[in-house]
């Protein structure tokens, strides 16, 4: 998975990246980015692992006791909005969007072992999906597979 899950992995990058794309991305469609919904996006990035909304209030109450549940439901509706983030639906969980800046379909690996979700475009099986979507009549409201198993970093142990 990209080096995701190797000593070597610099995620202070990756976080980084994330904050300069959502700071241009909602400069630019006129979006306000508060103090809130960044730290929502920052805690999010905190690891390519998926997170959890009640686990994202644990972490904001950690520097403000009054955080609600509503105000992280209204951030990560927001930071979903704006493209920044992805919901993994069997999960009940959040990944942050490598690509927000691109209008794109997601292939969600995730890891059963380490629990790292990695995001791909995978162009060609997403092509095929579309042809047979459109062969059937069926359209869809998103298009965002997850499929489950053991990244390369795990499978190397096994």
């Amino acid at each position: 998975m990209e080096g995701v899950g190797n000593v070597t992995h610099n995620h202070s990058h990756c976080v980084g990246d994330a904050m300069t794309k959502a700071e241009r991305l909602c400069a630019s469609s006129g979006a306000r980015f508060t103090a809130l919904r960044r730290r929502v996006l920052e805690l999010v990035w905190s690891s390519h692992q998926s997170v959890k909304a009640y686990d994202l209030l644990d972490d904001l109450r950690l520097s403000d006791p009054s955080a609600k549940p509503a105000t992280v439901y209204r951030a990560l509706d927001f930071l979903l909005e704006q493209g920044l983030i992805h919901r993994v639906e069997s999960l009940n969980a959040f990944v942050g969007c490598r690509h927000p800046d691109k209008v794109h379909q997601s292939l969600l690996l995730i890891c059963t072992n380490c629990h790292v979700v990695e995001e791909r475009s995978a162009d060609g099986v997403m092509k095929a999906l579309e042809a047979e979507l459109d062969a059937l009549c069926f359209s869809p409201r998103r298009r965002l597979l997850e499929i489950y198993g053991l990244c390369s970093e795990c499978s190397n142990g096994f």
